[in-house]
């Protein structure tokens, strides 16, 4: 097994004092020569956004975008006519595919609004775009994995346009499950949002993560209540 360690405190950060945003890839004024993606994982930015704060109106393309709320309230609207209101328990997914016009703004005018904001370069690129958010809430499960993306459409969770899986693990301490790839040479980002967990001799603490390769399954122990996201991606090589 073939491990990459992203501590939490050796992130990019920027404070933009209406955004203060902590990059585990290289993104925007952020460059690390060594840290620019993770296979088909281009982005995992752990943003807050101020009380009536946000990103305007500003296009993408050619990129699958996902948004999981960890406190607060985060308002989408794009160019499509989908308009909406996200909190945690749910997760967002947009394809951006031959081009979209967006925004995301704290939907609060007093408090604060946490997500995480994932890039996923997509399998197919000129795709048309479209627009998906799911309810965790309603299908949750404690102690065990919890799929929120794959990339069939009738699988458990939002359809995405890639060969990857996104999996959120609630466990309470003690417990421990194997994780089992979809895929044969994915790799696989476990990223912890609260908690503490054990991979092989590996601990990693609160917004910490590790990158897995080369290996087709590996257990996740919980020593306190945690709280992860597993993303299994292939291992595409950026030119």
């Amino acid at each position: 097994m073939k491990t990459t360690l992203h501590k939490a405190d050796t992130r990019g950060h920027a404070n933009h004092g209406w955004l203060n945003s902590y990059h585990t890839f290289s993104f925007a004024n952020y460059y690390h020569p060594e840290r620019v993606h993770f296979g088909a994982l281009r982005v995992l930015n752990d943003d807050t956004v101020e009380a009536g704060a946000g990103f305007g109106k500003h296009p993408h393309r050619d990129m699958e975008i996902i948004s999981i709320p960890l406190e607060g309230k985060l308002t989408h609207g794009d160019n499509m006519g989908n308009k909406g209101t996200i909190s945690k328990g749910q997760v967002q997914v947009m394809s951006a595919g031959t081009g979209i016009i967006h925004s995301e703004m704290n939907g609060n005018n007093d408090e604060l609004v946490k997500f995480l904001q994932i890039w996923v370069i997509p399998r197919e690129v000129g795709v048309a775009p479209r627009y998906g958010e799911l309810t965790i809430d309603n299908f949750a499960k404690v102690n065990d994995f919890q799929q929120i993306v794959s990339p069939n459409i009738n699988d458990e969770g939002l359809w995405i346009n890639q060969d990857a899986w996104f999996i959120l693990g609630d466990f309470e301490k003690g417990n421990q499950k194997t994780y089992q790839l979809k895929k044969e040479g994915n790799g696989v980002h476990v990223f912890v949002i609260e908690g503490n967990i054990k991979i092989g001799n590996q601990i990693l603490n609160r917004r910490d993560g590790l990158g897995i390769e080369e290996v087709s399954l590996f257990n996740i122990e919980a020593l306190e209540k945690s709280e992860f996201l597993i993303m299994e991606v292939p291992m595409i090589r950026l030119a």
